[in-house]
């Protein structure tokens, strides 16, 4: 199964060498041509002239790109060198309406589309231990199911095309509020003074722990938010979900209130820190209380 991939950002780049390593992998291109020529350097794999100079040498293509409008350009792109056989694997994280039109893009040239989302942060995709929420039909899934497997520890269908993405719109949500009950739960442990490492060790293995708490409450021991999953991005994923909420007249106060709290981080020049610096924001309630 020769399979390409594009997007070789921060997620991207280990995803892909993850397929190298199981023998899938056949070329790669990415808009800032320096990384695919860099990637292209330490695999050995191809580098493609173009998206469309990609689908014309693969089965299966990767896709791994930042926002909607990325992916549908990319796809554009593509698009004169697909033909029937090709499956396009789109595991950005985009709207549930726009996996439809990417799918209604490629249906046209006979190519099958699967919006399939991961979840398991930078970690998951060094370790292919990401989590894979798929939409498309079985057969199509069925398919490139090695692919997948490559990529990630678990791979699920979820229901036709943006059932991924509706799937990864509830994650995201999930993960807001998880974000913001330890961010206020490591400030109100300070504000304690609790020695914090060791509060991460102890509730670690407690009821209240959870993958993001045990891999990211360390960061706001040190007080220091390396990118593991930007700020920016999460920003864009919870406003994907408010529109998509807004579709049903309804209004999440998770959402919201961690969509504002993002924008002033953002506005205080955090944004392309990871989502764990929220903490600043919780640790901050306690020095304005003048406890």
């Amino acid at each position: 199964m020769k399979t390409g991939f594009i997007g070789l950002g921060a997620m991207g780049a280990p995803m892909a060498r993850n397929l190298h390593r199981a023998g899938l992998l056949t070329a790669v291109w990415n808009r800032s041509a320096d990384k695919a020529v860099a990637f292209g350097a330490e695999t050995g794999v191809r580098v493609a002239a173009s998206p469309a100079d990609l689908a014309r040498d693969c089965d299966v293509i990767v896709t791994c790109v930042s926002a909607d409008g990325d992916l549908l350009a990319t796809l554009n792109a593509l698009a004169p060198g697909a033909a029937p056989g090709l499956t396009v694997i789109d595991c950005s994280t985009v709207a549930a309406a726009t996996a439809r039109e990417a799918a209604s893009l490629l249906a046209a040239r006979g190519a099958a589309f699967l919006d399939a989302p991961v979840s398991g942060g930078v970690e998951g995709a060094k370790n292919a231990a990401l989590t894979i929420m798929a939409g498309g039909a079985p057969a199509d899934f069925e398919r490139v199911l090695p692919v997948l497997k490559a990529m990630g520890k678990a791979a699920t269908l979820m229901g036709p095309v943006g059932h991924g993405q509706a799937t990864k719109a509830t994650n995201q949500i999930m993960c807001a509020g998880i974000i913001q009950a330890v961010g206020e739960a490591m400030a109100f442990a300070k504000a304690e003074c609790l020695p914090l490492a060791a509060v991460v060790e102890a509730l670690g293995q407690g009821a209240g722990s959870s993958w993001y708490f045990v891999n990211r409450a360390p960061f706001m021991v040190k007080g220091s938010y390396p990118a593991g999953f930007r700020v920016r991005l999460h920003d864009k994923d919870l406003k994907i979900c408010r529109d998509m909420a807004a579709r049903h007249s309804v209004a999440l106060p998770v959402v919201e209130s961690t969509l504002a709290d993002y924008q002033r981080l953002i506005d205080a020049g955090h944004g392309d820190e990871d989502i764990s610096t929220i903490f600043r924001l919780k640790d901050a309630l306690f020095g304005a209380s003048g406890a």
